[in-house]
Formats: C-alpha cells, structure tokens, sequence
C-alpha cells in the first residue's frame, strides 16, 4: 500500500484502489501494525477515481512526514566509505572513516526537523559556502514510536562534501540545513518487508542532459536495517516516530558536482520516484 500526504487530505493507494482519509497524519502512521491498520481503513474510507488520485497527487503532494524527525546513517555502504575517505584524506580524516565502517556502532546523526524537509517537486538546496555538491538517494525507514519499521520512503540527503572533507567535525554544516533532506513521493506499507534486491536509481540532469546515472541494490547495504534502528532508539523517544536514511552506495565521480537548476531524480522498486530541483537558499 501506499500513502501519498496532500494538501487536501491523505490518500491511501491499495491495488490500484484509491481512498481518501481525513485522518490526523502522526495518529495515522504511528500503528503496531500499519499495514494491517489501512486495510481496516480501505473497507471503510470514500473512494476516488484515478483521476481524481492523479490529480491531487500531482498537484497538492507534500512529503510524506508530520512531526517525525528525520535522522540518517553514515557509511554503510562500500562505495560511501571509500569516497568519505577520499574526500578526507587531506585533513588526515580519512581513517575515520574506514573504522566506523567496520565498527560494531553504526554512524547515526541527526539530518532534518520535518519543516525542513522538501517535497516532490520542490527545490532542495545547496550550500552557497560549499565548491562540492552531491545528492545522496537512500532508502528511508519510517520506524513508529516503539521502534518497529512499519514503511518505507525515498530519501535524498543532500551532502556539502567540501565541508566534510574539511573535517570530519564539520559533519552537522555538511548535512543539516534548510532543505538539505528530501522525502516522498509517498509512504509504501509493504504486508513482507521490503525485498534485499530491491534497486534505487539516482539521475542527474541539466539542461535536458544527463550528467549521471548510477543504481545499486539495497543487499549491498553491510548494515541490518533492524540493527540502526535499533540503535537509534537506544537512548532517544520520537513519540510519532521517525524516519530514518539508511545511507548511500551511489555517489558521483569526484570531479561533478551540483549546480542550481539540476534535476535530481531517485528511484526505489515498490516506492516511486522523487525528484527535486537544485537551488540556493533565497
């Protein structure tokens, strides 16, 4: 199933059925058993027409989040770790990076209060201070307030690579900022977890012109997504629950990086597709 947030309310997408729901989104969400809680739902919500769900989704779709926080992991894909060391090699860095990948504690920080989060279709941003850009597509987990993953979502965190490379401390300028995360297009409730060989597909474009295309399966992840959300809930309480990135293993060649007015497109199987223009902040 999947749940796409509009300005006109939630709608609930059910094998090729479409519902609308006047529902609280955190209320919604934040179920034992999510999946079993919006098939009660679809026996007993208004239905819509397919032009009707076309419209509104295309029109008035917000991201996928109400009061949850966002929060991400660092490094636990082969291809991240080796380019973080790269990038941080200079300022002696880059060991860091290499340790944290073999580590029993997984890299967790926090990426984004939900105001901050852009939508599909809106502009995410880069840092005027920063000469490295990168878009980063991960899978998203939403986790409800006891810590059970119940969804999953699209995620762009957007990385200032300039500034972490600088140093490793450097990691919060880098990664939180107005609009440096991306959600949507829609919360996806699977009955089964979501398949290890699932794929997600960066594209970048400029101009009409694709200057990158990369894609890898989610079974290339070296972390258990139970095991970081495990973590993350240690020590902190999200009483709507939260969402979390679970890291990249797409990153472009060292030598791109992104400009106002690209077109960041990722896709996950089973998910969707979210796409956002580059821009600085006003």
């Amino acid at each position: 199933m999947h749940l796409y947030k509009t300005t006109k309310g939630i709608i609930l997408e059910n094998n090729n059925s479409y519902y609308l729901l006047d529902k609280n989104w955190d209320l919604l969400i934040n179920q034992t058993d999510l999946f079993g809680h919006l098939t009660d739902l679809s026996k007993e919500s208004a239905a819509i027409t397919e032009q009707e769900f076309k419209e509104l989704t295309e029109q008035y779709l917000l991201p996928p989040v109400g009061s949850q926080e966002v929060w991400a992991s660092g490094v636990t894909y082969l291809r991240s770790r080796n380019a973080r060391m790269e990038e941080s090699k200079d300022a002696g860095g880059g060991d860091f990076y290499e340790r944290v990948y073999d580590a029993e504690r997984p890299e967790l920080f926090f990426k984004s209060t939900p105001q901050r989060v852009a939508g599909p279709g809106q502009e995410v941003y880069i840092r005027k201070d920063s000469t490295w850009n990168v878009p980063e597509p991960e899978l998203t987990l939403y986790m409800n307030s006891s810590g059970s993953i119940q969804g999953y979502t699209v995620g762009n965190d957007m990385s200032s690579r300039s500034i972490e490379g600088e140093n490793p401390l450097y990691l919060p300028q880098a990664k939180t900022y107005e609009r440096s995360a991306a959600l949507g297009p829609c919360l996806y409730v699977p009955q089964e977890p979501l398949p290890t060989d699932t794929t997600i597909t960066l594209v970048i474009t400029r101009g009409g012109k694709e200057m990158f295309n990369g894609s890898i399966q989610v079974n290339k992840i070296k972390r258990e997504f139970k095991e970081l959300a495990a973590y993350l809930f240690r020590e902190t309480n999200f009483d709507t629950g939260c969402f979390l990135m679970t890291g990249t293993g797409i990153v472009p060649p060292d030598h791109f990086t992104l400009e106002p007015g690209d077109e960041v497109s990722i896709s996950i199987e089973g998910i969707g597709t979210l796409t956002n223009v580059v821009a600085y902040k006003s």
